[in-house]
């Protein structure tokens, strides 16, 4: 079967589900592969729960007409997203980076849908299966369209760029993310810059952070007038704390006049996010107003960049996922604020490579340096760092540790790779 027979069946049935046990009525099923599973074994019981059809790979699962036989699952269901994002006549923005990506999704889709009927990522589906599910989940009323993109070697963005086909992008920062898999910050940058290179290559344009040079740099290929550029120029941050909480709060100079802007975000490293977010908004003729309050309004969640509030003690959760860059940001935060009794509970970095244990005593000797006595460590990576800190081999661990000598009356920063699980701390806070 074409891909173009295929996207036919899409246009009367344009629901894509690749989770057997998600399907329902009406359905496309794509039976896909993993190291652990093998969607073909489930493609009958997709068809008896509603599946309109499924795709599969293997002959044997390719039961009667209503399977789809194809040489790979996975293939199939990228090549039919490139095909019908081909059909929509719309801007669609793509965005990279090692830090603040998603927070800069969640930013972007909160100003753009104030005025334009605007699809996005859902959530962290940002890898080579999220991607073409997201263009799919596209609809013909589209009018914008925000895909995130996540990578931890070379020729993943180049690869979903061929399948995104974007007409921006914003690369967030290149920092020490991922090091196991792009082998150095060279690397993190050759592989993000694979968005650049491809909007080089088709005259696409770019957001730019003016406050990062070694951007420019990577931009090069582009022509100047493709270029637009945010920064701190025109912007500053207001105070270090507001009330007795952490929110950033921003004030910028905009058409020659200064609008202050309240976020709902911890950490003054966000301003770059939020800074990007205006500098889309307003390329897309969204008035600084409505950007002002679409911001405002906005309130993380997932385990970034929240502000919670847990008997008498003030929780910085930032959870969600960690790098030596994000680390860093976040502990000189809560070391600049104005809080009399701060504690870090930082779980280990994951995919650091032969660089893990160099990158996680440098994280130690940051916080020695700050002069900062209240800190936990968990992770195996921790391990065998020099320190006199508290060190757990888990998350599960510390907590257990927090039951039995609880914090109070402090301001807690919880931070971690996505695998340290910090947010199971929380439980004894």
């Amino acid at each position: 079967m074409s891909i173009q027979e295929l996207y036919d069946i899409y246009l009367k049935y344009p629901s894509v589900q690749t989770d057997s046990r998600k399907v329902k009525a009406g359905d496309i099923f794509f039976a896909l592969k993993g190291d652990n599973f093998n969607g073909n074994r489930f493609a009958v019981q997709a068809l008896q729960d509603g599946a309109i059809c499924a795709v599969v790979d293997e002959a044997e699962f390719a039961i009667n007409e209503r399977c789809i036989l194809v040489e790979d699952v996975l293939t199939t269901l990228q090549q039919l997203a490139r095909h019908h994002r081909l059909q929509l006549d719309v801007p669609v923005i793509a965005i990279t980076g090692s830090n603040g990506k998603t927070t800069t999704k969640e930013l972007l889709i909160a100003v753009l849908s104030a005025k334009y009927i605007t699809y996005a990522t859902e959530g962290n589906l940002n890898n080579h299966i999220g991607v073409p599910l997201t263009l799919l989940k596209v609809k013909k009323d589209a009018e914008i369209i925000i895909v995130e993109m996540g990578a931890n070697h070379i020729g993943e963005i180049a690869s979903y760029c061929l399948i995104a086909n974007p007409d921006y992008g914003l690369i967030t920062n290149c920092g020490k993310a991922h090091l196991e898999g792009f082998g150095s910050l060279e690397g993190v940058r050759k592989g993000k810059g694979e968005l650049y290179d491809f909007l080089a290559k088709f005259e696409g344009s770019i957001f730019r952070n003016s406050d990062l040079p070694y951007l420019e740099d990577m931009a090069k290929k582009i022509n100047q007038e493709e270029q637009f550029t945010y920064g701190t120029a025109n912007a500053y941050i207001i105070g270090k704390a507001v009330g007795d909480t952490a929110m950033l709060k921003v004030a910028m100079l905009t058409s020659g006049l200064e609008v202050q802007i309240q976020t709902q975000l911890v950490g003054n490293y966000n301003l770059a996010n939020v800074l990007a977010a205006v500098a889309v908004g307003e390329h897309f003729d969204v008035d600084i107003d409505t950007i002002k309050k679409a911001l405002e309004q906005y309130q993380p969640s997932n385990s970034r960049s929240q502000w919670l509030e847990k008997g008498d003690n003030k929780i910085i959760l930032d959870a969600y996922n960690a790098n030596p860059s994000s680390m860093k940001l976040a502990i000189e935060n809560l070391a600049n604020m104005p809080a009399p009794n701060k504690w870090f509970l930082l779980g280990a970095m994951k995919e650091m490579g032969a660089d893990s244990a160099a990158e996680h005593q440098a994280l130690i000797d940051l916080l020695q340096k700050l002069g900062q006595q209240n800190v936990i460590l968990c992770g195996a990576e921790f391990e065998h760092s020099q320190h006199n800190y508290l060190w757990f081999a888990t998350s599960a661990e510390a907590k257990d540790y927090l039951i039995d000598k609880p914090i109070h009356n402090a301001t807690i920063l919880v931070k971690g790779s996505r695998g340290s699980k910090m947010e199971v701390v929380l439980e004894a806070l």
